[in-house]
């Protein structure tokens, strides 16, 4: 079992640093590679599709020339409606090569994902060969524990570790995730580094982190990625990732590289673990579904983008125009609240 890369990203999705890391991550994916962008970790905020939705802009913006299909997918909470249970509503991330999560609520995601089918899913395509990208909260809920940001910054509980979704628990690794770490929003007057609570109230956490625990700390617009293939991680972006790890801290910069076990002893157990035999061959069928899918030819794209902004522009004429064009090259355009949704015409 080879699994895809994860990536944990501080922040700067959005933004030419993030869009770089994409680039990077898309050139070692099949072109028409399927994104599927979960809102969960942010599910409780009105505009979280807006959120999600800028996300996707981002990505098929910056990876335009690898064709991504990208699904924005609304599975909010475990109640209906927007289930992270719900079957229909997830065939999309069943059939990812890369998932994405970002930001919102590190302990409203755990509450969320914790045994639902979204999280079986996700691990089951993961140990399948896709990757994940977690940013920002969804970094710090995919841990061993994860840290109550809103709990502590917001509401001034005392801080205290919570259960993460423990990712890498069945590898053999402990592992805390904290982005933000040099965050400096706070200015002179507030100490909002290691994700907004400060240094003294995060060093105080560290003493009581669970024996064994290795704490991974991004700094701004940084991202680690892991590759198991290769056994390395890699530094990306602006700024340094911290390891501590046995009373011992190591600081690494952008473009360094450091052995997967600097965060701890693991090994990948060659059966599937956490998910159940049908979530496992479900997922494996859509992935194999998926990637007899026709892929969307660069000039297609090309014309979305430029009915996008005919649309945006206020342009609608020309974005009529272009629709017809789309369709003269066999494809058919719906659009919907996240998007332009692109199906193959059938001939005959």
């Amino acid at each position: 079992m080879n699994p895809g890369k994860v990536t944990f990203l501080s922040s700067g999705e959005t933004s030419p640093t993030g869009g770089m890391l994409f680039r990077k991550l898309s050139a070692s994916l099949p072109r028409g590679y399927r994104v599927a962008i979960l809102e969960t970790p942010a599910g409780f905020e009105p505009n979280s599709a807006k959120v999600a939705g800028r996300v996707a802009d981002a990505i098929a913006l910056r990876t335009a020339e690898f064709s991504p299909r990208i699904d924005v997918i609304p599975a909010r909470r475990k109640a209906k409606p927007f289930s992270t249970d719900s079957v229909e509503l997830l065939r999309p991330l069943a059939a990812a090569d890369l998932v994405y999560m970002g930001a919102g609520s590190p302990t409203y995601a755990v509450r969320q994902l914790r045994g639902s089918l979204a999280w079986r899913q996700m691990l089951a395509g993961w140990q399948q060969g896709a990757q994940l990208v977690m940013a920002s909260a969804a970094a710090v809920a995919v841990g061993s524990v994860t840290l109550p940001v809103y709990e502590i910054f917001k509401a001034g509980e005392d801080p205290e570790w919570k259960p993460g979704l423990d990712l890498f628990g069945p590898i053999g690794w402990k592992l805390a995730v904290i982005s933000h770490w040099n965050n400096t929003g706070g200015g002179e007057d507030l100490d909002t580094s290691r994700c907004f609570i400060g240094r003294e109230r995060f060093d105080a956490l560290a003493r009581i982190a669970p024996s064994g625990t290795t704490i991974l700390g991004l700094d701004e617009h940084t991202a680690a990625v892991l590759d198991w293939s290769a056994g390395r991680g890699r530094v990306e972006g602006k700024g340094t990732i911290t390891i501590i790890r046995d009373g011992h801290e190591k600081v690494l910069p952008a473009d360094a590289e450091f052995p997967l076990d600097a965060l701890g002893e693991y090994r990948i157990p060659s059966e599937p673990f956490g998910v159940e035999e049908k979530v496992w061959e479900e997922v494996r069928a859509r992935r194999a579904e998926s990637n007899a899918d026709p892929v969307l030819p660069p000039e297609v794209i090309a014309l979305l983008q430029d009915r996008e902004r005919a649309r945006r522009g206020g342009e609608f004429a020309d974005a009529d125009r272009i629709r017809m064009e789309i369709e003269r090259m066999g494809w058919s355009v719906t659009d919907s609240p996240n998007g332009a949704i692109l199906r193959p015409l059938r001939k005959g």
